[in-house]
This record gives structure tokens, sequence and C-alpha cells, in this order.
């Protein structure tokens, strides 16, 4: 999804052969899902992708990504939207044991690595989900990567919006609104991504799962609290990245380009149909792929940025195999919490899973819509609808309660020794308790010290080195 094209201006007959691919191409997966083509091996693979900030020595912006990632050179470190982000792309694994270990020492290796081809050009690393110290002018088209396919997008969503200007209006503790002229607010938005792969006959199940588990787990996770200097959401990066690629005024839902959803899922047809439907082609591109790798059907897809968005996967030789990509958490505080993450999601949506077909009958996805909202914009302090409950329920006393429990069943039934269970799941429990996750932490340092924006990200970076987890952070 994160090719590169090579064009970037399209014709009325690009978009009708476009078209006429990306319908064959829908019914073909149809088909693939009706024949049972899809893996079935019951083994789910786990992998990510990790977003990470490039600055100088006064904590700002670098957009220096070219010589960093030709310093580095590593296949699976890429540019990002803009000059000034990296992303660094997990191996894929078995979810099994000692997988969750394993993810978190290749991660440090890598983020090792580059952070010495780093410091060789005079630059820092940074995880974050919003960088403190980010200014507007950063996020504009002078600082874009050098690639067709960003520049295409671009003009492609403006021309949707007939040149009209992106409009940024955030109401959280502070309120932001600002009027835009490109789409590069988009990378101040910077994410740990992680994808699930799963068997046919279970994807359903755990699609939905993580639907509901989007909640709790991002007041779990929160991490960006700021932008342009404003006290706004718990995880700013779900306004400001929803606001930021509108193919409209904000007035039809339906062309929203970054979502939630719907409704539950009841197959994963339903999706690909509703981009057909839906979604005009940003990038008509046609391919030379064959058909049956469904090309054009994976392109659309990836100007299309559900939250948990579904992508089939093909490789050489294996049934294609169908991924959650589980795309609500930001980078950061530190590598020990991002794999904690991980593993509160992989074992909570196992679990969860054997339930979906009991909430996703019961529980309305409105209910599950508006919790996810409103988590990302008040974080652990939200209370939340769920399934089985009347009224309301805290959301820090139901990650403790019932979905740390259930993540730790949930990845038991992997073969996850409960050593590595405990190790992460009390990373995310001992979060909780202290109600320090790293949206916290930065409002607390803020609260201490004022609005002193250079301090909290030098401060920040001295934490994230040290290896803690951000609950043992000082302010």
């Amino acid at each position: 999804m994160g090719r590169d094209v090579n064009q970037r201006s399209f014709t009325a007959e690009d978009f009708f052969r476009f078209s006429q691919s990306l319908g064959a191409e829908t019914a073909l997966l149809a088909q693939y899902l009706k024949e049972g083509r899809f893996s079935e091996d019951p083994q789910p693979t786990i992998g990510y992708e990790l977003e990470g900030w490039i600055l100088d020595h006064r904590y700002v912006p670098a957009a220096k990504n070219e010589i960093f990632l030709k310093e580095l050179n590593h296949p699976r470190v890429v540019p990002e939207l803009s000059r000034f982000n990296m992303e660094i792309n997990g191996e894929p694994r078995a979810l099994a044991q000692g997988a969750l270990r394993a993810m978190q020492n290749e991660m440090q290796q890598t983020w090792n690595e580059c952070q010495q081809a780093a410091h060789a050009q005079g630059l820092i690393l940074l995880l974050i989900g919003t960088l403190p110290t980010v200014r507007e002018s950063d996020l504009s088209l002078k600082n874009i990567s050098r690639m067709n396919r960003y520049y295409a997008l671009n003009e492609r969503i403006f021309e949707e919006r007939c040149g009209e200007p992106v409009h940024i209006a955030i109401d959280g503790v502070e309120s932001l609104d600002l009027y835009h002229e490109d789409c590069l607010l988009e990378a101040g938005t910077t994410s740990f991504q992680l994808h699930l792969g799963l068997p046919h006959n279970a994807f359903v199940d755990h699609y939905n799962a993580s639907q509901l588990l989007s909640a709790p787990i991002i007041a779990a996770c929160a991490n960006a609290p700021f932008l342009f200097h404003k006290n706004l959401w718990s995880e700013t990066r779900v306004p400001l990245f929803e606001q930021a690629v509108e193919t409209s005024d904000g007035s039809d839902r339906h062309r929203l380009r970054v979502l939630f959803g719907g409704d539950w899922l009841r197959s994963p047809a339903d999706i690909f149909h509703e981009n057909l439907r839906t979604f005009k082609p940003l990038l008509p591109i046609l391919l030379q792929e064959l058909e049956d790798s469904l090309p054009h059907l994976r392109l659309h897809n990836g100007t299309i940025w559900r939250w948990n968005r579904i992508i089939p996967g093909f490789v050489p030789g294996e049934a294609p195999r169908l991924r959650i990509e589980h795309r609500i958490m930001p980078a950061g505080p530190s590598i020990v919490d991002m794999v904690a993450n991980a593993a509160l999601y992989f074992g909570a949506t196992a679990a969860y899973a054997k339930r979906a077909a009991k909430f996703s009958a019961e529980f309305p996805f409105h209910s599950c819509e508006a919790n996810f909202y409103a988590a990302a914009k008040d974080g652990l302090e939200v209370s939340i609808a769920w399934p089985g409950t009347s009224g309301t329920v805290d959301v820090l006393n139901l990650l403790l309660q019932e979905i740390l429990p259930a993540a730790a069943d949930g990845l038991a039934q992997y073969g996850v020794p409960d050593e590595e269970i405990s190790f992460y799941l009390d990373v995310i429990r001992q979060r909780l308790y202290t109600r320090q996750n790293g949206c916290e932490w930065q409002r607390r340092f803020i609260e201490k010290h004022g609005k002193k924006w250079d301090k909290l990200t030098t401060r920040y970076l001295e934490n994230q080195r040290s290896g803690f987890p951000v609950h043992e952070w000082d302010l």
C-alpha cells in the first residue's frame, strides 16, 4: 500500500478503466471468499509498522529523511508522507511462544540502527503521537517526501475538494480552528500500526472484536494530547487525521476517507463492496500485476484509512491471507510500552472474538463507534457503554477487571508462556494503576513546568531513551 506510482495526473479514461478493473476485482474477491480460497491456517501471524519523527537539535522537524535513509540503508525502514518522518516495518511472525519478545528485540535492534544513522547526520529520532514542538509551517508541501504517490494523493484530494482548504476544528481541553492549504497535516499523526493475519473462518469475529476493543485500548495507550501548543484530545491523531484528508467539506460522512465504520462486519466482502460503491478512486493507475492478486482493489483500499482496515495479502505459492491492520495506536512512548500495547490488542482480540457473535447481535454498533471517539477524546477519564451492562462503565476499571484478564487468556491460547504474558500485561496494569500513559505524562509535565514545549520534548526524549515504560517516567 506504500508503493510509489508512475504518474500524478489522470484522465477520464484512466478513471473509467480503473473503475472497471476495480469492479472486476471486487467481484473476484467475493468469489474467493465464497469458494474458501483464503487461508484457513489456524496459526495467526503478527507484524507492525512504526512511524517516527526526525528532528534537529532544536527539537523541531528536520526534513532530511532522504539522507537519513541513505545512511541507514535498511530494507525495512522507508519514507513516510513528510521528509521528517520515517517508518519501520516489522518482520511478520507467528503469534506463538516467544513472539512478543522477538518483536521487542527486533524493534529495539532496528531502532538502535536508526539512532546510529541519525546521529551520524546530526539528527535526533523520536517516537510520539503528535510532536509538541511541531509548527503548522512544518506541515506543508515544502516538506513532502519526493514520491509521486504523495504528490498525487495531495493533488487528488484537493481536486475532490474543488480546491477548498482543509478545515481543522478540534474541541478538547482547548480548541483549535484553522484552515490549511494541503493534506500535509496528516504528517502530524505518527502511529504504531499492528497487523494480525487470521484464518478466513475466524476473521469476521476477530475484526468485530477489534472494533469493540478500539475504545478501551486507545484510552490505555493515548500519547497525543498537544498540537500547535494546544491541549486537545487525549489522542488528537484521531480528529486530525480524519479532517486532514477529507475529500468534502465534512457534511457528507460517506466521503470521509478516514473512518471507524458503519456496522458490524458480516463478511469481508462487505467492506470492499463499500469501497467500490462509496469511495471515488484517488489513484486510478492501471497496474500490470495479474488480476488474481487484486492489485487495483488493494491500491484503492490503501487510500481509505479505516481505523481497523482489512488487507488481503498475496504471497506467490501460498493461499492468500486476510489480515487486520489495527491503526488506532500512537507511536511511543517507549519500545516496551508499544509491545505491551500489542500484547493487549492481540490477546484481548483473541478472547473477545469468542464472544463476537453475541455482542454483535445485541450491542448496537453506533455505541461502539461513539465509544471510540469518546475514548480518543477523554482517554482514561472516559466512561463508555459496554456489552452486557446498563448505563456506562469506567474504562479504567473495565480494563483492569475484564479486559486484561481476557487478554491473558487470549495470549495463552496461542501458546504464549505465562512469564511473557505477565511481563507485558503488567506494563499495562501498572500504567492503569498510576493513571500515567503517554498523554497523561505530557499533560502533567506541562502542568508542572508551564508551556515549555522544547523542555517537554527534551525530557520526553530522555525518558524514551532510558527504555523504561511510561508509568515509571518522572517529571
